[in-house]
């Protein structure tokens, strides 16, 4: 009592008078997956009956039964039979809403306050199906930055997420360089929404002289993208007006890769994707994407060289979406020579000429084209979706296409890399350790080695021998914790509750 009257008289309390004492650490989270084959992601041979310890985020061992110790007390899961991989990548992605026409105008202006759940949502939908990192190439930053650091810091379930914002050079979705729309007569929310995405890194960067540019690009590093993507080219493909010229390109990559971060353009055209590669980029996006024009073999060799990843659109050409095409090629072809009978030798216009390209899907013939050259060349392939959100349940008539949704839009990029030439163990190379390299990561993820953070997938069917079997996921770790699939996404917002029988 004595001592308690002296510490009220001294402004002492009792807590600040006990000796400190160490705080304690918690006892480690260890988990053993057992028997699986283990698909590494480096594309080595599979490791039958293999055990991989996990210790709180990290793997700690990893290897044959017989060579690897399951530590006393750690959470076993029995995987015999089954078969492990790492947690797969999106290197193109778009999780929050960033513009459109119509129905998809109509969603914006209505859910824009909601951004960062529309984006959480999105990254939960990616993880569902495997995708445990997504790179975002284009969007609003702010909500994806505040989304990816309550990622980081566990305080919400998604895949990882990295961001670019805005296509650097570009203006916002209504903008000439994005989408051919004038500034003249734009609403206020139009006008807001554009400043709302370019964060100050619009089309006035590619007025600039390099000591400008170098400044601006900086200031808009301030505000914390994970990496660069600028515009080689503008956004549409006729014509595709070349942006930024070599050397503000090369001012722009110099100063990303000083703060560490890897540069990528968006070149529609042989020469515009030409100058960004001599400027020393790290990626391309879609590089299939080149117009009617096939891929030089003299820039597939520098690509290959270099080993500038390519994210390519593999989505969008195979699997229903090649089919599709097939046969409205098809109808166009037997259309076109059907009316050119009918014109009674009239030579076509250019823009006849033009439209009937389109008809018959010349670009889609040569992308599928171009991608197939590259993959042959040895190219460090990824897969970059273009994921997406479209417009609100209750604002469409319509759903978009199932290539192009968050997450299952993945999966089936990975399986359309099978269909362009590679084979099953080459396609999961390209949505793990590739897709790592491409995100700066090799360090930490893409591969299931020790030192790794434990992103990884336990899967009922052989993914090597039929790569649709990444699909049949069993069990969902990511940064060492397991994630019950059923509960995410945790709300929906956007996306469409599942048909009953369905995920």
């Amino acid at each position: 009592y004595a001592a308690k009257l002296l510490l009220i008289e001294t402004g002492m309390t009792l807590a600040a008078a006990a000796p400190h004492l160490p705080a304690q650490t918690p006892p480690a989270r260890i988990t053993a997956i057992s028997g699986a084959t283990l698909i590494d992601g480096t594309g080595g041979a599979p490791l039958p009956d293999a055990v991989v310890i996990v210790t709180n985020d990290r793997i700690t061992a990893v290897g044959p039964r017989a060579s690897v110790s399951v530590p006393k007390g750690a959470t076993v899961i029995d995987a015999t039979g089954q078969f492990v991989v790492p947690g797969f990548f999106d290197t193109n992605v778009h999780l929050s809403l960033y513009g459109g026409v119509n129905d998809r105008y109509e969603t914006l202006v209505r859910y824009n306050v909601r951004q960062p759940e529309i984006v959480l949502e999105g990254a939960q939908l990616q993880l569902k199906h495997g995708i445990t990192t997504v790179r975002d190439s284009y969007g609003v930053l702010p909500p994806l930055v505040e989304t990816r650091e309550r990622i980081a810091r566990g305080q919400a379930v998604g895949a990882r997420i990295l961001a670019a914002g805005n296509i650097v050079g570009w203006g916002g979705p209504y903008s000439i360089s994005f989408s051919l729309i004038r500034e003249a007569g734009l609403t206020l929310f139009q006008e807001q929404m554009n400043d709302q995405i370019t964060q100050g890194a619009g089309e006035d960067l590619v007025d600039m002289t390099p000591d400008e540019l170098r400044t601006a690009i900086n200031a808009y590093f301030d505000k914390k993208p994970d990496f660069l993507k600028f515009g080689g080219s503008a956004h549409f493909a006729r014509p595709a007006l070349i942006g930024f010229s070599l050397e503000a390109q090369k001012v722009m990559v110099e100063e990303a890769h000083k703060r560490n971060m890897k540069a990528e353009t968006h070149s529609t055209t042989p020469d515009s994707l030409r100058l960004s590669v001599e400027a020393g980029i790290d990626g391309i996006q879609h590089p299939e994407l080149l117009g009617p024009r096939e891929l030089p073999d003299a820039l597939v060799k520098t690509i290959v060289d270099r080993k500038i990843y390519c994210s390519m659109l593999v989505n969008t050409i195979t699997g229903d979406a090649w089919t599709k095409h097939v046969k409205d090629r098809d109808a166009a072809t037997t259309k076109i020579k059907d009316d050119a009978v009918k014109m009674g030798g009239r030579a076509k216009t250019s823009a006849e000429l033009r439209k009937d390209a389109a008809d018959t899907g010349e670009e889609m013939e040569m992308r599928r084209k171009n991608a197939k050259k590259l993959i042959a060349a040895g190219a460090v392939v990824t897969v970059g979706t273009d994921n997406y959100w479209a417009a609100a349940a209750e604002l469409s008539r319509t759903p978009k296409p199932e290539n192009q949704d968050h997450g299952i839009g993945t999966v089936i990029g990975i399986e359309g890399l099978v269909e362009l030439g590679m084979s099953p163990m080459q396609a999961i190379v390209a949505a793990t350790k590739n897709g790592a390299y491409a995100a700066g990561r090799t360090a930490d993820l893409g591969t299931l080695e020790k030192g790794k953070v434990a992103d990884l997938l336990v899967l009922d069917g052989d993914p090597t021998a039929d790569i649709r079997n990444i699909r049949k996921i069993r069990t969902l770790m990511v940064g060492g914790k397991v994630v019950e699939r059923d509960t995410l996404p945790q709300q929906r917002v956007l996306s469409r509750a599942p048909v009953a029988g369905q995920q």
